[in-house]
């Protein structure tokens, strides 16, 4: 059982840049991948959240790749003016023949003029970047993926005592069961006296007034339901893959069932435990709401 809270992060320094995939991940109804990435790798945003998909099944996932150095690398190129340098030339020559000066015009003259050179930075991109993006992504999807494993395991431990505190909750409704039913069955026979005041009683008639009454107050089945819903919730937790949504599913029935018990139930001490019910159920719920 895993959570939907993770977080996972890598880093990789490639010729003089440095490349990192941050990924975190919260609890959401669905799967929801969130992209951020450079312009230069804007082409890998679907091939990424496919990666993604394949270990996160629920969730609301935010990766983000960043490039320190835009991607590349810089190599210095010299540039040189041709076109200026044939005018220098040119000019030398002329110059040479109206004064008549001796000496050649070679390399070493053309050299000497400065502004016919000048260094740039080119940007060279960084070889196999895609590549070193997709490693990064899958070691921070590997640690993303172990934090969502041990909260998992914590929230699995809580769930398993609160199961526990449901169950002896149960125990205790079921023993109170027949209790309620014969308090319930003197109240009424009180009542129904008080209200003929001496006067002859039905006897027959008020068995049959008190068998409906435990008929309509009687949440056997009820109980019978919650455990079996309970069993199936503990049998959930130790199933392998996502059992968020289904584990949701189990507590609507149980919070259906306790309510039901709530209303049939007349009977002080049955209702305080079904408060008590609804308080563990919630706190469940809570837990549930971040479980893959």
């Amino acid at each position: 059982m895993k959570s939907m809270t993770g977080f996972g992060k890598r880093e990789m320094l490639s010729q003089g840049t440095m490349v990192g995939v941050e990924i975190r991940s919260v609890n959401h109804r669905f799967c929801e991948i969130m992209a951020r990435l450079p312009k230069t790798l804007s082409s890998m945003e679907l091939d990424l959240k496919e990666q993604i998909k394949q270990v996160c099944e629920r969730g609301r996932v935010e990766v983000m790749v960043t490039v320190n150095g835009g991607g590349s690398s810089t190599k210095r190129m010299v540039q040189l003016d041709r076109d200026l340098a044939r005018r220098y030339i040119h000019g030398l020559k002329e110059l040479q023949r109206e004064c008549q000066l001796s000496g050649t015009i070679d390399v070493n003259v053309v050299a000497s003029f400065r502004d016919l050179f000048s260094v740039n930075e080119e940007p060279v991109p960084i070889k196999d970047m895609s590549k070193i993006v997709v490693g990064l992504t899958q070691k921070a999807l590997g640690d993303l993926v172990k934090m969502r494993k041990n909260e998992g395991a914590v929230l699995q431990k809580d769930l398993v005592q609160r199961l526990h505190a449901i169950e002896g909750r149960l125990r205790t409704v079921q023993h109170r069961i027949p209790l309620a039913l014969q308090g319930s069955g003197i109240r009424l026979k009180g009542r129904v006296t008080k209200l003929l005041e001496g006067q002859s009683m039905n006897m027959d008639r008020v068995a049959q007034e008190i068998a409906m009454l435990a008929e309509r107050t009687d949440v056997t089945e009820e109980l019978i339901r919650l455990k079996s819903h309970v069993a199936q919730f503990r049998s959930a937790l130790k199933a392998k893959g996502p059992v968020g949504k289904r584990l949701d599913f189990l507590l609507q029935e149980m919070g259906r069932e306790v309510n039901t018990i709530g209303s049939k139930a007349n009977d002080g001490e049955i209702s305080a435990e079904v408060v008590e019910l609804k308080s563990e159920l919630e706190k469940i719920r809570e837990q549930v709401q971040n479980i893959e």
